[in-house]
Formats: C-alpha cells, structure tokens, sequence
C-alpha cells in the first residue's frame, strides 16, 4: 500500500480534518472511503511507522558524506608553573679537582682568591601563561568500502521502515474494514430488531382485541406476549451492539460524537479471481517479503564491512598552528593495515554470510507462508461468497411466507403466533444475509491485506452487485 507521509496527509486534509473534528460533522453518514481517509491521518499507529521512516530517511542522508575529510578546529589557553632542582654537589668537587691541578694555588697567590662554592642544589622556577590553536584534517582516500557498507545498511533500514509502514498500513485497513462494516451490520440489525418489535407490537395489540372478543385463546395470548417481549429484549440488545460498535468506530476516528457509516454492507456475487492470479500478486507486494529483502540487503551491508575492515586504509593529514607568521605545520600520507588484533575476523565473515543465509531461508519461507495465506484467505471470501448467494433464496421465502401469513391473518386462516413467527423468521434471515455479507467483506478486507491490495478495496465497492441498504 502506497501511504503518504503523515505530515502530507495532514496538509491535504486540513479542511476535512477539521470538519470531522467537529461532533455534528461526524453525525453524518461517513462514506468507506471518507472513513480511510480520516484514519491515515489520525491513526497513532501510522503516525508511529512513519515517524520511523523519517528517521531512516534523516539518518541516511546523515552518512551520504561518510568518508570525506573531517576538519577540526583545536584550541587551548593553559597557565604553568615549572620547578627544576639541579644538584651542585657535582660541579663542586670538580672545581677542587682544577684548583688542585693549578701550578699556583689560589691562596699563594699575592692577592689571594677562595675557591668558589656552589650551595649544594639550586632550584629554578618558571611560570607563565600562554595560547594555543591549531587546525588539523584527515581525508580517508582508501577505507576498503567501509563507507559505502554503512550507507548501504542504513538505506537498507530505511527500506525496511517503508516495509514496516506498509505492513501497518494494510493492518489498519482490514481493521477499519472491520469495525465500519460490523457498525453497520450492528445498525442492520438493530433496524431490523426495531422493526419486527412494532410489527410484533401491533400483532400484540390485535391479540389483545382479539382475546376480548372470544376469537383466540388465553394460551395464544400468552404466547404473543412472550413474543412481545422476546422481540423487545432482541431490539434492545441489538440497538446496544449498534451503539457498542459505533463508539469502537468513533474511538479509531477519533470522533467524539457517533459515527454512522454510509457504505452499506456489499457482496460481489460473481466469484473472484482464481487463487492463483492473488498469489502471485502477492508474491509481489507483499511488504512482509520487502521486509525480508531489507533484512538481506543490511546483512549484506554488514558482511561488506567486515570484509573493509580487513583492509588497508589509506589516508591523507595535515596539521597547522593559527598563527599569521612562523606557524609550525606537518603534511603526509599514511597508510594503516591491521595484520593481527584479538578479533577472529575470518569468523565474523563467516557469521555474517550465515546472516544473509538466513534472510535467503526466511525470504523461502516467508513466500510458502504468504501463498498459504492467501489461498486461506480467498477460500474463505469464496466460501462467504456462496454462503450469501445461498441465503438469497431463503430471504425471498421469508418474505413470501409473510405475505402469505398476513393474508392468511386477514382472512382466518392463519393463526396470530404463525403470522408472528414468519415476522420473527423474516428479520432473522434479513440478519443472517446481512452477517454473511459482513463475513464476506472483512474475508475480503482480509485477502487483499494479504496480496497487499488494500488501496483496491473501494474498487471493488464499486463492483458490487448487491447491496444491503
């Protein structure tokens, strides 16, 4: 599924993402498509993968430039104060030493001279305060691609982010199918629950008349009235279902008022595609084989670094004190190769290829599981297919049989409790049609999930060829 950026979304839909903020707006039937649209904007859970994508983005584009010179800029301002002790004791023996080779001692002399003497250590103190700023840059010109490994493991997790995002995306579709469409089922029901409870209601009040003019039995009475009320507790538990769902809907809209759906329930009464056209779809949509194939890209990109690593690097570097005048300054080219560390790096080699070994697996795996699920999950649109097909029939009775009733009523021939039967059989076959066609729609939400088909399904809204308003 192609979902676009939140921050998009958001910017398209302002005008409409204030409307449906607004409890009145939402308390209009909201179409399917209306429903995606809000979702896409306001789900947390989109707004999460997203967010991951961006960062891979943002991070990838970081380390477009790994590789190229580094320049740095170094300064320091220090004070010191330096302390030398020299011992004299030395030098002070050695001038015995000369005035003893002296062919006139010093005291023979007519004006006589001692003998200098040194104290015995002397110690010299130096302090002083200074600056220092220098600018250095190395430039890698061979790094045996460690460079371009990293790149290609963090385009990689940004693949794998886009992956995630789509797996989300389809997610949440299915899940919106579900809960827009068991709203609306629920509303069905609780619609047609309503309408058999006055329809049984009236039935009651003629039972009623009935019994005071002799025609009917107490038991027949009776027996309307736990209809009656059999019916009433059916149309209030059905109108709470309706209520319980729509508030599910609302809460991942997030609507603060009711949302009633505006899409009715829908069946496709020709059969699908055969299986096989799905499968190969979703061989190639699938995001969960995108999310496989990043994996093996990454893995790839690690076994790539490991093996840089291995390699000599080649560099070039210079240093220069800031001054105007008389600046000391170095330049040269050096060449590191690692031939021995603590690392077995043959043995890491090794475990990174068992990495791209294992996505390869995964990547077989992955596809024998998602042809299974898909073949699961378009049996099961078929089978609610014919099951809904096969109700048709069913329906038409139902309602042959109430119109046979009634008139059967009107003239005698049937009694109250069978016209209230075929009441009561009708709204449970309008319901069981209507649960089969909410079956065949969320096995459907569920097949196109699987062959990552999700964007299609209000194309096939369209294609439907019965609808239950």
């Amino acid at each position: 599924m192609r979902t676009r950026p939140v921050s998009v979304a958001r910017a398209l839909s302002a005008g409409v993402f204030a409307a449906l903020a607004c409890g009145h707006a939402l308390a209009e039937p909201i179409s399917f498509d209306a429903a995606w649209e809000r979702v896409r904007v306001v789900s947390d859970k989109l707004g999460a993968a997203q967010a991951a994508v961006e960062s891979s983005n943002l991070k990838s584009k970081a380390v477009q430039g790994l590789g190229g010179p580094v320049i740095s800029l170094s300064a320091a301002a220090l004070a010191y104060n330096a302390n030398l002790s020299v011992d004299l004791d030395p030098v002070n023996r050695r001038l015995t030493q000369v005035e003893q080779h002296l062919p006139v001692p010093l005291q023979n002399l007519p004006i006589p001279l001692p003998l200098p003497q040194l104290p015995s250590r002397y110690t010299f103190n130096q302090h002083d305060t200074l600056t220092t700023s220098t600018v250095s840059a190395v430039w890698p010109i061979y790094a045996g691609g460690i460079g371009n490994a990293t790149r290609g493991f963090v385009k990689a997790q940004g693949y794998e982010a886009q992956a995630e995002l789509s797996q989300a995306a389809h997610e949440l579709a299915s899940q919106l199918a579900q809960r827009y469409f068991g709203a609306q089922l629920a509303l069905k029901a609780a619609d047609l629950r309503q309408a058999a409870f006055k329809d049984i209601e009236q039935h009651d009040a003629a039972a009623e008349k009935m019994l005071k003019a002799g025609v009917i039995s107490r038991v027949e009475r009776l027996q309307a009235r736990t209809a009656l009320e059999e019916a009433r507790r059916n149309a209030a538990k059905a109108r709470s279902d309706a209520d319980l769902t729509s508030a599910a809907l609302a809460r991942m809209l997030k609507s603060a008022a009711p949302v009633t759906p505006g899409t009715p329930l829908f069946a496709i009464t020709q059969p699908l595609d055969p299986v096989d056209h799905y499968i190969q779809i979703a061989l190639r949509n699938h995001p969960g084989l995108e999310k496989v194939a990043a994996r093996k890209a990454q893995a790839l990109s690690l076994h790539e670094g490991d093996e840089a690593l291995r390699r000599p690097q080649v560099f070039a570097f210079g240093q220069s004190e800031l001054k105007t005048s008389d600046a000391t300054w170095v330049a040269g080219v050096g060449v590191r190769w690692t031939l021995f560390d603590s690392l077995d790096r043959k043995a890491l080699s090794a475990a990174s290829l068992e990495k791209v070994r294992q996505a390869e697996l995964t990547d077989a795996q992955a596809r024998s599981d998602i042809a299974l699920l898909v073949e699961k999950n378009w049996r099961a649109a078929e089978q609610a297919r014919v099951n809904f097909v096969s109700l048709g029939p069913s329906a038409e009775l139902a309602q042959e049989l109430l119109k046979l009733r009634s008139a059967g009523s009107r003239e005698g021939t049937s009694t109250m409790l069978e016209l209230i039967d075929a009441e009561i059989n009708l709204s449970k076959v309008q319901t069981e049609r209507a649960q089969s066609a909410y079956e065949y729609v969320v096995a459907l939400a569920g097949l196109l999930e699987s062959c990552g088909l999700s964007d299609e399904m209000p194309q096939y809204i369209a294609r439907a060829d019965v609808r239950i308003d």
